[in-house]
């Protein structure tokens, strides 16, 4: 099995933990474009106990890089993560299926330990 047919086999996974936490993992195969090069659409997603999203990567729509130069052409990213409920999106480098899996599996440890206070 490859690693896109891995991510892609998590689709519809949803774990609940002890803590109130949850998370959810959704993939669905897409045509290659310009904005998905690698031919997925994916949503892995942390919540807070009142099913509020707190953490996530995602490439459902296009967001702004942060401004390097003033006069920098009109680019979206479409990979990006939410760092926090109120995160509008941040610019994420895809690079393969495992990377995104591990990247999300990390931050949700990261999240959670910024919000406990641990």
């Amino acid at each position: 099995m490859d690693e896109i047919d891995v991510l892609l086999s998590m689709h519809g996974e949803q774990v609940h933990r002890d803590d109130g936490y949850w998370w959810k993992i959704e993939t669905w195969t897409v045509p290659p474009t310009k904005e998905r090069p690698h031919g997925i659409r994916y949503n892995l997603t942390l919540h807070n106990k009142y099913n509020k999203r707190v953490f996530g990567h995602d490439n459902a729509h296009a967001v702004k890089p942060p401004k390097a130069k003033k006069f920098s052409g009109k680019r979206y990213e479409y990979d990006h993560l939410h760092k926090s409920a109120v995160d509008q999106g941040t610019p994420y480098e895809f690079s393969d299926c495992y990377t995104l899996l591990q990247d999300f599996f990390e931050g949700i440890d990261k999240t959670i330990a910024a919000i406990e206070g641990k």
